[in-house]
């Protein structure tokens, strides 16, 4: 009887301590298993995953002809058209009737009926977006103005800005951290230049 009463207090104890787990995880709320709070190198890896397929590096990189094509020179990485290199000569006829936009062989320049415009420096240099706030970042991603000023001029064609618009708030500011964890690259691009007469 002893036994009994011994094996029968044990099975309550496995029973409760089985048990009592389970019933206090059945009470947490069901919520998603993403940090509310990312530490900041998720919130850099998040933002460099968002740049890579985004593509950004495709107009805001100068480029480097490797064995299977361009690509982007990683020591300019995002410092947009190298200020460094003249534009070049090109055919003002073409572009003015609107029938044709042309790049330059970095795809860092872009000619069309807008005249002429530059990928900018995207790097925390500050002649790139050292001296931005995640506010400024904000308005020129949403609202496609220029350093994110409220009285500035808008941002030129390629620039997909609409495309960012309805980027979520957590999604824009992992991008901001991205770009201001590269390394700085001065370069001053050049402002745009106007359409032809």
């Amino acid at each position: 009887m002893k036994w009994v009463y011994l094996a029968a207090i044990a099975a309550i104890g496995l029973t409760c301590a089985f048990t009592k787990p389970y019933e206090a995880a059945k009470s947490l709320p069901r919520t998603s298993t993403v940090p509310k709070h990312p530490a900041q190198d998720e919130l850099v890896k998040r933002g460099e995953y968002l740049v890579t397929i985004m593509g950004c590096a495709d107009c805001h990189a100068p480029k480097k002809l490797t064995p299977r094509g361009p690509a982007p020179d990683m020591d300019r990485f995002l410092s947009g058209y190298n200020s460094a290199q003249p534009l070049g000569e090109y055919d003002k006829n073409l572009v003015k009737s609107g029938q044709w936009v042309l790049f330059n062989g970095q795809n860092t320049a872009f000619i069309g009926p807008w005249g002429v415009s530059f990928a900018a420096n995207l790097t925390p240099d500050a002649t790139g977006i050292g001296n931005w706030s995640l506010e400024q970042f904000n308005k020129a991603m949403r609202q496609g103005k220029l350093k994110g000023l409220d009285n500035s001029r808008p941002l030129l064609p390629p620039m997909p800005w609409p495309n960012y618009a309805g980027m979520t708030d957590a999604d824009m500011k992992a991008v901001f951290a991205f770009l201001k964890s590269l390394k700085p690259v001065a370069n001053a691009v050049p402002a745009p230049i106007p359409p032809a007469p």
